[in-house]
């Protein structure tokens, strides 16, 4: 697999640095820069594609899981932090893993395993087959703007045409994967990666406007972070 981009943040340098020697002993790990707060790591998110942070808690000036809050388009993130009682608040917010402090080879080994089978499967085709009249027709999950129910069927937008399936809406939704779509609303499941614009109740998806459904806002604002 290709290398990912890391950055280690913590203002403790011997655990910046701990954490560095470990990260050297993983061929598909690539140290961008070590930083002693967030301030410096925003620097280098601006300049470097980010694909994980190591990222600690406690820190001054400001506090990792505040800052993790407010981060747009988080790459994945794992936590190296002393204290376990953020664990359960931090994985809102795209956290793969929660280390605490001392940390082993063999528990970091663990979780940046997880972090590269979750990239190597952001790479592969994701895709659908649906059985249409006769035949099974493929759906590239790439190419799907957002899913409408219809009664008994349920209606896919993608960039290129309409498909109309036999299918509840529910059902659909069991199918696809939860990193890409979410539903907005009773008869409308969205591609996250297809919004262009949210204007209070309504996504705009290129010249779509689908519904936010009250009881779907907050967990769909939760799932782009932002607030109510």
């Amino acid at each position: 697999m290709k290398k990912l981009n890391c950055l280690i943040i913590d203002d403790e340098l011997y655990a910046r640095e701990g954490i560095a020697n470990y990260c050297k002993e993983v061929s598909f790990l690539n140290i961008i820069a070590l930083c002693k707060n967030v301030l410096q790591a925003n620097h280098h998110l601006e300049k470097n594609q980010i694909d994980l942070i190591f990222l600690d808690i406690n820190m001054p000036m400001i506090q990792g899981i505040d800052w993790l809050k407010e981060l747009k388009n988080a790459p994945s993130i794992i936590i190296t932090t002393a204290y376990e009682k953020y664990a359960l608040e931090s994985f809102e917010y795209n956290v793969l893993d929660y280390l605490v402090k001392p940390i082993s080879l063999k528990r970091f080994l663990q979780a940046v395993n997880k972090v590269a089978n979750y990239h190597s499967n952001l790479t592969k085709e994701k895709f659908l087959f649906f059985k249409i009249e006769k035949h099974l027709k493929k759906i590239n999950l790439k190419d799907v703007l957002f899913v409408e129910a219809m009664q008994n069927y349920v209606k896919i937008v993608t960039t290129d045409e309409d498909i109309i399936i036999k299918m509840p809406l529910k059902k659909l939704k069991n199918q696809l994967p939860i990193e890409d779509f979410i539903q907005t609303h009773k008869s409308y499941i969205i591609s996250k990666n297809k919004v262009d614009k949210i204007i209070e109740n309504t996504i705009v998806i290129g010249t779509y406007h689908v519904p936010v459904s009250v009881r779907l806002k907050s967990s769909v604002f939760s799932s782009f972070k932002l607030e109510v």
